[in-house]
């Protein structure tokens, strides 16, 4: 049994400590926000904050989580009033929406980390997430305007 910290709350699990974190999210914990999309890391769309750092869970072990932080899509907020959310609403950006979760997640991190990014800086840490719809112009728009509602912008 591993104890792990998702979402800010203790979860319990049986899975094998090889076990993917993304597995252990959708299929042990129900926690189906976090999507599949290659399971070689590459495309983003299962992109989770470990320690409030963006990381592929397809590739990453159930035991390089433990005792870590975890924060998924469904603890960014309850009722989608995280900037973020809030601009993709917004925006209108997801179009089929299946990497947005993976999007949304690698662009929270960036605002945490820079306030008021430039392209160069979204486009540097949006590059690991493939959107095959397309919706890069309206990405970029919607990270522009969460980081000016995270700066208390109307």
């Amino acid at each position: 049994m591993q104890t792990l910290t998702i979402n800010d709350q203790p979860v319990t699990t049986d899975a094998d400590p090889e076990t993917p974190l993304l597995w252990v999210l959708r299929d042990h914990l129900g926690m189906t926000g976090t999507k599949f999309g290659c399971g070689k890391a590459l495309c983003g769309a299962c992109t989770v904050h470990v320690d409030g750092a963006p990381m592929r869970s397809c590739s990453l072990p159930l035991a390089a989580v433990a005792g870590r932080k975890i924060t998924t899509i469904e603890g960014l907020s309850k009722d989608r009033s995280h900037p973020v959310q809030q601009a993709w609403i917004e925006f209108d950006v997801p179009q089929c929406g299946y990497c947005q979760s993976g999007q949304i997640m690698s662009a929270a991190a960036l605002l945490a980390q820079t306030k008021n990014p430039t392209d160069a800086d979204i486009d540097t840490a949006m590059a690991g997430n493939i959107c095959r719809c397309g919706t890069y112009a309206r990405i970029r728009a919607a990270i522009h305007r969460a980081a000016e509602l995270s700066r208390g912008g109307a």
